[in-house]
Parts: C-alpha cells; sequence; structure tokens
C-alpha cells in the first residue's frame, strides 16, 4: 500500500515539473504576443498618421516577427538527439560490468569497449566518460542532462526559456533565435522612440495607446540589453567552438586537457555550427555538418602535423631571427 503511494506521489511530481517548466516559455509566449498588439495595433494602426510610415513599418516588422517566432518554434520543439546504439553497453557488457565490483576492472573494460569508438575524451582522473543513467560511452561533447534525464550530443546547456536542452541538433535554432530577438527588440525600440518622446512632452494626446507605447520601449530595452549580453557571450563560444560547458571545464583529451581541442580556426568554427553553405545561415533549417557523435579535432591536427604542434614556439622564433637581423 505504501509503495502505491510512494509510486503516485512520484508520478504526481512529475506531472507537476512537467507543468512547471513551460511557465517560462508562457512568459515569454504572453509578452511577445503583448508586444505585436502594442506595436501593430496601438503604435501603427492608431499613433502613427502617415499612411507609407505605417506601411514601412509594418513590413519590416512582420518581417523580423517571422523569423524570430520560427526561431524561437525550432529551439522549442527541435529534440535533443542523443547516441545512437553502437555506444550503448551490449545487455552482456551491461550485465558485466555491474557484476564486477573491483574499480580498476571496470575501468579497464570501458576502455577495451572504447577502442572500437571514435572517442577521444576523458574525464578529469583520465577514465573513459560512461553514463551510469544511460549505461553508455559517452561520444566527444556529450553529457547527461538531469532535466531531460538523457545523454544529449555536444550539450551547451539546458535552457528553462525554451524548455529544451540546447545541443547539437538545435544550437544553430538557438544562436539564430538569440539573434532575431536582439534584432526585434533594436527595431522595435528605434521605431517607437520617436513617438515616445511625443508622448512624453505631451504633443500627442494622452490616450490609451501611450501606456502601451511607454512600457513597449521600457520592455523592448530591457531584453535587448540581456539579450545582447547573451548573444554576445555564445558568439564568442562559437568563434572558438566551445560549448558553454566546455567553457567553464576544460574538456580532457587522451593527451590530456585541452582548452582548444576543438578550435580549427574563426572561419571554420562558424562552418561548425551554421555548415559550409552560407545561403542556410540565416534560416532555421539544419545544416550543422556530421552526426553529433565525433568532431574534428585541433589536438590530432597538431599531433599529425608538426608545423601545427610547433606553432607558437616557431612564431617566437622567427620574431627572434627578425630582431637579430636588424641589430
Amino acid at each position: 500500500m505504501r509503495r502505491g503511494w510512494k509510486m503516485a506521489l512520484s508520478w504526481g511530481l512529475r506531472c507537476c515539473r512537467r507543468v512547471l517548466s513551460w511557465v517560462p516559455v508562457l512568459v515569454i509566449v504572453l509578452v511577445v504576443l503583448w508586444s505585436y498588439y502594442a506595436y501593430v495595433f496601438e503604435l501603427c494602426l492608431v499613433t502613427v498618421l502617415s499612411p507609407a510610415e505605417k506601411v514601412i513599418y509594418l513590413i519590416f516588422y512582420h518581417a523580423i516577427f517571422v523569423f524570430f517566432t520560427w526561431t524561437y518554434w525550432k529551439s522549442i520543439f527541435t529534440l535533443p538527439q542523443q547516441p545512437n546504439q553502437k555506444f550503448h553497453l551490449s545487455y552482456s557488457d551491461k550485465e558485466r560490468y555491474e557484476n564486477e565490483e573491483r574499480p580498476e576492472v571496470q575501468k579497464q573494460m570501458l576502455i577495451d569497449m572504447a577502442k572500437k569508438l571514435p572517442v577521444y575524451t576523458r574525464t578529469g582522473s583520465g577514465a573513459v566518460r560512461f553514463c551510469d543513467r544511460c549505461h553508455l560511452i559517452k561520444p566527444d561533447r556529450c553529457h547527461h542532462c538531469s532535466v531531460c534525464a538523457m545523454c544529449v550530443l555536444k550539450m551547451d546547456h539546458h535552457c528553462p526559456w525554451v524548455n529544451n536542452c540546447i545541443g547539437f541538433s538545435n544550437y544553430k535554432f538557438f544562436l539564430q533565435f538569440l539573434a532575431y530577438s536582439v534584432l526585434y527588440c533594436l527595431y522595435i525600440a528605434t521605431t517607437v522612440f520617436n513617438y515616445f518622446i511625443k508622448y512624453w512632452r505631451g504633443e500627442l494626446p494622452s490616450v490609451r495607446s501611450k501606456f502601451h507605447v511607454l512600457f513597449l520601449l521600457f520592455v523592448a530595452c530591457m531584453f535587448f540589453v540581456s539579450l545582447v549580453i547573451l548573444f554576445g557571450y555564445h558568439c564568442w563560444l562559437v568563434s572558438r567552438n566551445k560549448t558553454t560547458l566546455e567553457a567553464f571545464c576544460t574538456p580532457v583529451f587522451t593527451s590530456g586537457p585541452e582548452k582548444n581541442g576543438f578550435n580549427l580556426g574563426f572561419i571554420k568554427n562558424i562552418q561548425q555550427v551554421f555548415g559550409d553553405n552560407k545561403k542556410f545561415w540565416l534560416i532555421p533549417i539544419g545544416s550543422s555538418p556530421g552526426d553529433g557523435h565525433s568532431f574534428p579535432m585541433r589536438s590530432m591536427n597538431e599531433s599529425q602535423n608538426p608545423l601545427l604542434a610547433n606553432e607558437e614556439p616557431w612564431e617566437e622564433n622567427e620574431d627572434e631571427n627578425r630582431e637579430r637581423d636588424r641589430a
């Protein structure tokens, strides 16, 4: 009887957690819907008097609004991609691993299994990265999300504002959402500012639209500041080919810790997220190269190319030789 109550309580808590997880998304949706009403109806149709100005404002606004909502939708409803079956332990391997009580033997078992997989990152202690909840050997850049209760390929972070885990499958959409959000707020703020001043000076009659316009500028500026900081941070991450998790915790390779292990250079780093075809960079269509299980690594390229391995010392020696020649 007690067990039944515990199961029912656990199920109820999980349901409540799922419902509450949509609250931040609902807040964003309500703010966006209000901003649409305030801009289109209260500003453009009521406050703005010039027909040409109304048309121009509405055309550009709806163009930005379409991409803004499209990328937000894709960020929310694009499911995180999980490792494929070859990274999961077979039934026999799982049983053998769980029955083994010696940690050193378990560690060796994982090393032997990982030899057949394209896995080059390790834990801080040098062990193979293994998820004991999903029972799989983690691919490079894969992490377990406690909120989604699964391992996510190239996991960046779990975002409550989209109620989704941001990773390989939707990181491009998330970046586009941030970019169009910044553009959306900036466009509203710049076009509303002139009428904000007119209402403030009393040049326009104090009607209901006044409060919508004043509050619209305030909300747009507030969101713009926070979004531009977040977007700038993720632009920096993309330029270094890092995830948020890798920025806080340096990945460890078989050769040791390497903070720039996936850094391929500025252009190639961007292509790792957006793809080679530039015409898809602004459109929320999946174009990221690869399958999310393995990634090109600077450390491997350096180990195969002596010039890359000795890039910094070679540059320093070259500078020293130039100084000697000048002397």
